[in-house]
């Protein structure tokens, strides 16, 4: 259940409908590439909750709740991640989750698609483009490459990038993991040519 300072439904909501098990960050900062200091330092995050999917091994036609629990959801874990780049603007953004072994991926696709990203969006600083995502099933220990790229210019090629997230004991046959990830950075040492980030219009998410 989220603390008082996150912004949740109801104590209802959190404590019936769903519960989180545990919250994962992972801060994964450059400091060398190939030899050469990359300065400043490029910073990448990914958030992640483990939370129960209250709908494994059972078929439900209507998965709204869990879109609303969407909207939450991103709440919180992007202003966990976005506190993480300690005050740096976002680059770069994506999505994800991995659905238990006695879930659907269409419990997945319910949390991070029909209501996930305006929050998420707002937490980066706004965004042109679309999120980037990724989702899988699997058993606990299952890797999940997120995709990121520049968040208001999909065509920036130098920031065409991949964050691994791996969570050692998740998640189990019911539960889901949903993870955010931002950037304050591309790739290090980009060099092959395409829209720079100075040159984005941002109109169309594009370019």
């Amino acid at each position: 259940m989220p603390s008082d300072g996150r912004k949740a439904k109801s104590n209802w909501y959190w404590e019936v409908f769903v519960q989180i098990r545990k919250i994962v960050t992972i801060v994964d900062e450059v400091h060398i590439e190939a030899g050469r200091d990359v300065s400043p330092p490029i910073r990448r995050v990914i958030t992640s909750a483990v939370l129960a999917n209250p709908y494994s091994g059972t078929y439900v036609e209507d998965l709204s709740d869990l879109s609303d629990l969407g909207v939450e959801l991103s709440e919180m874990l992007a202003s966990i991640a976005v506190d993480h780049l300690q005050g740096h603007p976002v680059h770069s953004y994506g999505k994800g989750g991995i659905v238990g072994t006695a879930g659907e991926l269409e419990h997945v696709a319910a949390i991070l698609h029909p209501k996930f990203g305006a929050p998420f969006r707002e937490a980066c600083g706004g965004g042109k483009s679309i999120i980037p995502s990724a989702k899988k099933r699997g058993a606990a220990g299952t890797p999940l490459d997120i995709p990121v790229h520049y968040k208001d210019a999909a065509f920036v090629r130098s920031h065409f990038d991949a964050i691994e997230l791996r969570i050692v004991d998740a998640p189990t046959p019911d539960e889901v993991v949903i993870a955010v990830a931002v950037t304050d950075g591309g790739r290090p040492l980009p060099r092959i040519g395409g829209l720079q980030v100075d040159e984005v219009v941002g109109e169309d998410g594009l370019r």
